[in-house]
């Protein structure tokens, strides 16, 4: 965007934010027709402070609004940044396979580099390493993307396409927990395509999770919910006991997907059921386990019987699975992501009855198991923000620290 003038560049970052030139103009205190003409670049924008407060209402870095890279705080090192967010934009966008019908592509890197380096993003993310893996998707998508537009029939064909929809499932959920929802979504619908020429319906139904989990994140919780249950139906274990791990595995996770939406919708009969089903499943798979990067297991599970409750603002009830769960041994083994994830759901619980104390200290713990799951997501800024604003008084100095960290004022 670097090659655009200004006034572009703040026209592409407010329609980025999702707001009218009248919402932008009275954040500013300028008129619409002040924002019009800055935006169509009849009016200069001279005067560096103005700049600033447009980055300031924008939410961007001021270089990035002027066209430079951002400067990367210290701080900030495990997070993702504008830039990198449109470098992922820029791999979503490519359509090297429709490319290679006008030129053959080059060759691609060898299959076995690219599954090590998908099983590494993936582990990546369980880590919740989001600032190392939102540096390493461009390149891991472009070259993903490069050998499933040269593979195009065949075993090697349907590796690649496995491969490539299992990143653009990582930067899915990866971008959904930074906030950057719609593209969440592309890469999600992406995943689905790819997955059906890999000819996997397992991976197919991970990839409806991201579907529905980025159509829950953009507001659309019914769709979520009929999504992840209309897929879920068709991988429903027979009654011959012959389902594999894998099969209880996805069919759990898509049971607990829907239980979230339909948390949000408010339907608690539908959140029960469906997590009673995936209490079946995961009691068939018999302990936590990894297929298909699902986590799915007896202690996810509880992890999203009590997210389900916060959901449904029961806060009390969440509290009291998180006080069962933690007892239970296979809490400790499951990875970071999963761990600190359930931390800051748990501290919305305790917030939601009062406990302000308790919800800075799980929001603590969760910064302690896995920093960018509390420090980079919008939803713990939302939580620190809602418990300091209710706080009596000057927070302990470790709920400041953090606070600092996340750039939440205190």
């Amino acid at each position: 965007m670097e090659e655009l003038p200004i006034g572009r560049r703040v026209a592409y970052w407010r329609g980025r934010r999702k707001m009218s030139q009248q919402v932008f103009a009275d954040r500013l205190g300028k008129s619409k027709s002040w924002v019009d003409k800055v935006e169509r670049g009849v009016r200069r924008l001279d005067k560096f402070s103005v700049v600033h407060e447009i980055a300031d209402v924008l939410q961007i870095d001021v270089q990035l609004l002027l066209g430079k890279d951002p400067e990367r705080r210290p701080e900030s090192v495990s997070c993702i940044d504008q830039v990198e967010v449109e470098e992922i934009r820029a791999a979503l966008e490519r359509y090297d396979s429709i490319s290679t019908f006008f030129r053959p592509a080059v060759t691609p890197p060898q299959l076995a580099e690219m599954r090590k380096a998908t099983n590494h993003a993936w582990l990546t993310f369980q880590h919740a390493k989001y600032g190392v893996l939102a540096r390493a998707l461009p390149r891991l998508l472009r070259d993903a993307q490069a050998a499933d537009a040269h593979y195009t029939s065949g075993d090697e064909a349907r590796q690649v396409a496995s491969l490539l929809g299992q990143l653009y499932q990582i930067a899915s959920s990866t971008l959904r927990k930074l906030g950057e929802h719609d593209l969440a979504w592309l890469a999600a619908d992406r995943s689905i395509a790819v997955s059906h020429r890999a000819g996997d319906q397992l991976l197919t139904g991970v990839a409806t999770c991201r579907v529905g989990n980025a159509l829950l994140a953009l507001g659309r919780s019914r769709a979520a919910l009929e999504v992840n249950v209309n897929i879920a139906n068709r991988l429903a274990p027979g009654d011959d006991r012959s389902s594999t791990p894998e099969q209880l595995s996805v069919y759990g996770l898509l049971l607990l997907q829907g239980a979230m939406a339909a948390a949000r919708i408010g339907d608690s009969a539908t959140v029960r059921d469906l997590i009673n089903g995936a209490e079946d499943a995961a009691r068939a798979l018999g302990e936590d386990n990894n297929h298909y990067w699902t986590c799915f297991g007896p202690t996810n599970v509880q992890l999203h019987r009590a997210a389900a409750a916060v959901e449904l603002g029961e806060g009390q009830a969440a509290v009291e699975t998180h006080r069962s769960v933690i007892e239970a041994p296979g809490f400790n083994a499951l990875l970071p992501e999963r761990r600190a994830h359930h931390m800051l759901d748990i501290a919305r619980g305790y917030a939601q009855f009062g406990e302000l104390d308790k919800a800075t200290e799980m929001l603590l713990e969760g910064d302690r198991l896995a920093p960018a799951e509390i420090r980079c997501r919008p939803v713990a800024h939302a939580v620190m923000s809602d418990v300091l604003r209710r706080t009596r008084g000057t927070p302990a100095g470790p709920v400041a620290e953090l606070a600092e960290h996340m750039g939440v004022g205190v």
